[in-house]
Order: C-alpha cells, then sequence, then structure tokens
C-alpha cells in the first residue's frame, strides 16, 4: 500500500507548527516540517491575534513540506485552542484582528448577562463551563458596548475555520470548536437559538455547522501558486485541539478516563451523550463536542502551569530542567505539604512559590522552604486532585473506568504518571506525547476514506506509538492524604 500524507497545522495560544503525518500499512509516522512562535499582540490597550501572521506561517508550513522535504500532502487540517473568533463582512473580508480570550472587555460580561439570564439558564442551555472568556460573553459584551465592529460583521468564524476559510474560500464552523463557544445545544448540531437571541447577538452572523472530518473545499488557486501545491482538500478535522487530541487515545475500549495533560490537565470521559444537570454545574464540569458525536464530559484542572511558573520564578536563581525538578520531588518528603491546584490564587499570581507558600499559611500547613518541597507540593496535590475528579466523574456519569489514558506532553513525566496510578488506585497508561496532531492527521485520514472510524484511527495509534504503563503501588499512605487534601 502506497502511503497517504496529511499535513496538521497545530496551533497553540504560544507557538504552532505544521506537522507531516505519513499513513502507510496501518502505521502513522510523523515529521515535524515547520513550528513558529503566537504570542497575543496589545493594540491600544486590547488584546488581538495576529491571523494574518499565523496564516502565513501555515502557508510557509505548506511550502517546506512540498519544497524542502519533497511531499506532496494529499489533504490539509487545522486545529487551535477555542472560543476566539474573527469577523467578515459582507464581502468576506476579515475586518479586525480577533481579540484573545484574556482581553479585559469580558471582565464583567458574566455578571452583565446573569442579570437578563440567569447562570442556572445559561449552563442548562449549553452545558459548558461558565468562564468568562467564552465566546457567548465575548459576543454579548460587543452587544452591550453597541460594537461598531459587531455593526458590520456579517459572519463569525472561529479560529480554525477562519485558517480554513482562508485556505479554501468556504466559511463553515466545525463542531468541536463550536462547541466551547456556550452557544450550541448541549451533543447536538444545532445552534441555542433561544439563549442567543434573548443575549441580543445576531443569529445571522453563525455558519452552518459540520461535523469533523468534512471536505470543505479545496486549497485555493492562489494559495497553491504561492506554495507550489495542488489544489488539495481542505478538511475541518476536530477544530479544538481537545477534541483532536482525545480522538488519539490509544484506548481499545470505551472504559477509561483521559487527562490531556499541558499547561492545564483537562480530565474527563468520552460519552454518547452530555450529562448536564444541577449536579454537573455545581462541580463546574462541561460538555464539548468530540469525533463521531461523542461527548468530551471534562474538567479543567490548573496542570503543569504550577510547576512552569515556578520554573520561571526561580529563573534567575537556578535554571532547573524538567528531570532535575523531578528529581527534586522525588527526594522530598511526600504529603508534608498540600494546596488545591485549582484555587483562584493560583490562576496569574505573578510568583508561583509565595502564592504556594501563602496558601500553606491560609490553611493552617507550614510554610514550604525549599524548591524540593515546593515542587513535591505541586506534584502531590495534582495527583490528589485527579483523585478528586475521577470520583466526581464516576458519581455523576454512573460509567465504569477501568483505567486512565494520560495524552500530550505531560505523558512524558513518569514520576507524576506513577503519582497518578498511586493516588487513584488505578492502571495508567501513559502516551502518546503527539495526541493533537495525531488526531488532526487520523481524522484528515478518516475524511478521505484512509481510515473507516474512531475505531481503527485508535488502533493505528496503538500500532504506531509507544505507551508506558504504571500500576498503583502500595508504597505510601494516599487514602489519609486524600482525606486531608478534601479539607482544602
Amino acid at each position: 500500500m502506497q502511503g497517504k500524507h496529511f499535513l496538521a497545522f497545530d496551533l497553540g495560544a504560544s507557538s504552532g507548527r505544521a506537522i507531516l503525518g505519513t499513513l502507510q500499512n496501518e502505521k502513522l509516522e510523523l515529521t515535524e516540517i515547520h513550528r513558529f512562535e503566537n504570542q497575543m499582540q496589545q493594540i491600544n490597550g486590547h488584546f488581538f491575534w495576529n491571523i494574518f501572521s499565523l496564516f502565513s506561517e501555515l502557508k510557509t508550513g505548506l511550502k517546506k513540506c512540498i519544497q524542502e522535504h519533497g511531499i506532496q500532502p494529499d489533504s490539509i487540517g487545522v486545529d487551535t485552542w477555542g472560543v476566539d473568533f474573527v469577523h467578515l463582512n459582507r464581502e468576506g473580508m476579515i475586518i479586525s484582528l480577533p481579540f484573545a480570550y484574556r482581553d479585559s472587555r469580558t471582565d464583567t460580561a458574566m455578571e452583565d448577562l446573569f442579570k437578563e439570564i440567569p447562570a442556572e439558564e445559561v449552563y442548562s442551555q449549553t452545558g459548558i463551563q461558565l468562564m468568562q472568556f467564552n465566546s457567548l460573553f465575548q459576543l454579548f459584551s460587543m452587544v452591550k458596548e453597541k460594537s461598531s465592529l459587531l455593526d458590520i460583521t456579517d459572519k463569525v468564524l472561529f479560529m480554525p475555520d477562519a485558517l480554513n476559510y482562508l485556505f479554501s474560500g468556504k466559511a463553515v464552523t466545525e463542531r468541536t470548536i463550536a462547541s466551547t463557544s456556550q452557544l450550541l445545544v448541549p451533543g447536538e448540531m444545532k445552534w441555542q437559538h433561544p439563549l442567543i437571541e434573548k443575549a441580543g447577538i445576531p443569529a445571522s452572523i453563525l455558519t452552518d455547522l459540520v461535523e469533523p472530518g468534512t471536505i470543505i473545499g479545496s486549497l485555493k488557486e492562489e494559495i497553491g501558486k504561492e506554495t507550489g501545491s495542488k489544489a488539495v482538500p481542505v478538511i475541518a478535522v476536530a477544530g479544538h485541539d481537545t477534541a483532536s487530541a482525545i480522538a488519539s487515545v490509544p484506548a481499545e475500549g470505551d472504559d477509561f478516563a483521559y487527562i490531556s495533560s499541558g499547561t492545564w490537565s483537562l480530565m474527563g470521559i468520552e460519552s454518547p451523550q452530555p450529562f448536564v444537570s444541577a449536579q454537573s454545574l455545581e462541580m463546574n464540569y462541561t460538555n464539548e463536542g468530540g469525533v463521531e458525536g461523542t461527548t468530551r464530559f471534562l474538567k479543567n484542572i490548573m496542570g503543569m502551569w504550577l510547576i512552569q511558573e515556578c520554573r520561571r520564578a526561580w529563573m534567575d536563581e537556578k535554571d532547573y530542567s524538567w528531570d532535575e525538578m523531578v528529581q527534586l520531588a522525588q527526594e522530598a518528603e511526600p504529603f508534608k505539604y498540600l494546596i488545591n491546584p485549582d484555587d483562584s490564587s493560583f490562576l496569574n499570581p505573578g510568583n508561583m512559590p509565595e502564592a504556594i507558600k501563602a496558601f500553606c499559611r491560609k490553611t493552617g500547613q507550614e510554610e514550604p522552604e525549599s524548591h524540593a518541597a515546593i515542587i513535591r507540593c505541586v506534584y502531590d496535590s495534582l495527583a490528589l486532585k485527579y483523585r478528586f475528579t475521577l470520583e466526581q466523574l464516576r458519581k455523576i456519569s454512573q460509567k465504569p473506568i477501568s483505567c486512565i489514558h494520560i495524552i500530550g506532553g505531560g505523558a512524558n513525566n513518569r514520576f507524576l504518571n506513577q503519582l497518578t496510578a498511586d493516588a487513584t488506585g488505578m492502571k495508567v497508561i501513559a502516551g502518546p506525547a503527539e495526541a493533537t496532531a495525531i488526531g488532526n492527521i487520523l481524522v484528515q485520514a478518516k475524511a478521505l476514506g484512509a481510515l473507516a472510524s474512531l475505531r481503527e484511527m485508535r488502533k493505528v495509534v496503538r500500532n504506531s506509538f509507544p505507551v508506558e504503563e504504571f500500576q498503583p503501588q502500595a508504597q505510601l499512605n494516599w487514602d489519609k492524604a486524600y482525606r486531608r487534601f478534601k479539607q482544602l
């Protein structure tokens, strides 16, 4: 069988990549073609994404694939972070840089909307965790401000949809990225029109919804001339990066939980239906779209952000490698200090070690003095948070869970993987680390008929990428530590 080549563009809030996937004999090989930086741009007191620069980098990736690597991809697909969007006018032109989700214009948007529509009603109609930067609140803030930009907007497109539009000229909205917006009916391919209209948002600016794996058009002729590419299909993959990542979980059945581990830890289950209730609202869970009509029922946990920010704070004193930080943690006393990783004081404290010390003081603990003690505190606390979240997932879903799959960059952290197994009493399966790009590529392959189903996609992942299993070990008293943790 001749290999098929698929080019995935995977964009995060700090960087982006073009990754080539070659599928042959039910195995996938990855090649990084191009890597580039991404960052918010501050202009007149607001934060934006430079979508034109990002598109230029994607074209560079396509050009490098063809000219430097000698491979014409059979298709292309884009995934990005959620919630942010661009504005098109009636002529189909992008008329503004897209606002970044950290922009302050939504600081009071939730409270303002809840004066008109109760929070419980917003959640019951959407099933999405209430966060001020969700697209619903971004658009509502523009309605309240009587934004002139909104007056001249004919269509809005989320970030991956906008980049697909620039490649193909076709304006559609892919379901998984739309599900981050808080504008969809839970678990359905349908805009939540009563909520949208009640919020004063013009429903006409929303485009037709498509499932992940839809061929939305062909590469425009002008882009082909610029890059040397043929008019290959442009595919709406699972446009939300987490949806792409979960599609590459190398599971054989459906009785698993997952942790997509990076700056954030997104922990959840894959379900055929959403879970929307007073209980899921109270526990702050979200229902986002997945591949083949599935729902990603999950919790956002602060994740490796805590370690990253400690490392940054200590940089002038000691430039630790990640392995050195793990080594320090292994040598420190376990469970001496514990924190709630999702406490609001850790969201963006400026000095993470000091914030951790302050939390310990506030909760009647001694203050961790050494770097090793602080790092161990974070790792122990994350493992215990995963146990807490696993209990909630079981309680709400009543779903049997036999193992935890850890994917993404955090899958390389063998120490935390073992702590997670020990804390939860569950087998942990770690890998692959390149989960998002893999999911993007395999949805393209399915769209072109090279694979038939999500089950086949996951078989390819198992065939292609090594995983490591961690069995729980009864060396420490995790139950006693967990009782302390729940008091926090």
